[in-house]
């Protein structure tokens, strides 16, 4: 196995493949509060060249989020009429609110030989694997199912009925990861970061061979 250090100075490059390749899309998934948007964090410190699919919601923002940076809020309305536009490769009700990607933004960054994340739920991590079969996936677990639930309780972030709502789909989804092709633990932020960097770094070495 290539360390992790080694495989990031390979995969520092603008778009990831090169010029002249199709870019690698990474669904990135995993129960709430696992800790996704903090290893998506230090992923993209570690491989900057890496972009991010920015996914349209309804729901509000949270203090720390920015929009077009963390989501693209919209109303309903909004989300409802970019459905009938067909612009999103994947969508979902999610929590009561509506969550989807932009079909365009991931087609126009793989066609520019860029690598793309999507940080998506398990039911739109679904279709985005129905209809990009070569996506690479990725679910991301914690240490321990005492240690999720600790997390989301921790959070303070929500109504005693909308966590517990989370509590049962966050069990129901960690049902779901062997639906993925890798499964990382986040014990720790940086070396499950070093980790996914790393698969996607097998990956092209996967699909280099094939050509």
């Amino acid at each position: 196995m290539v360390c992790a250090g080694r495989l990031y100075n390979s995969l520092n490059m603008p778009g990831g493949g090169g010029a002249g390749t199709q870019g690698l899309l990474i669904v990135i998934s995993g129960p709430s509060g696992v800790g996704k948007d903090t290893v998506l964090r230090r992923l993209f410190e570690l491989a900057p060249h890496l972009e991010y699919s920015v996914s349209y919601t309804t729901r509000p923002p949270r203090p720390d989020e920015i929009d077009g940076r963390s989501y693209t809020f919209v109303t309903e309305p909004e989300f409802l009429s970019l459905i009938a536009q067909r612009e999103f490769l994947e969508w979902a009700r999610v929590y009561d609110h509506y969550y989807g990607t932009s079909r365009r933004r991931v087609e126009e960054a793989l066609r520019r030989g860029d690598d793309i994340i999507l940080k998506i739920d398990v039911q739109g991590a679904g279709f985005v694997r129905r209809r990009k079969p070569d996506a690479l996936s990725i679910f991301i677990t914690p240490p321990s199912t005492e240690e999720l639930l600790s997390r989301l309780t921790g959070r303070n972030t929500e109504s005693a009925q909308a966590l517990e709502l989370r509590q049962r789909e966050a069990l129901v989804e960690l049902g779901l990861a062997k639906e993925y092709e890798h499964v990382v633990c986040n014990r720790d932020v940086d070396q499950c970061a070093r980790e996914i960097l790393e698969l996607i770094g097998q990956e092209h070495v996967r699909r280099g061979a094939e050509v």
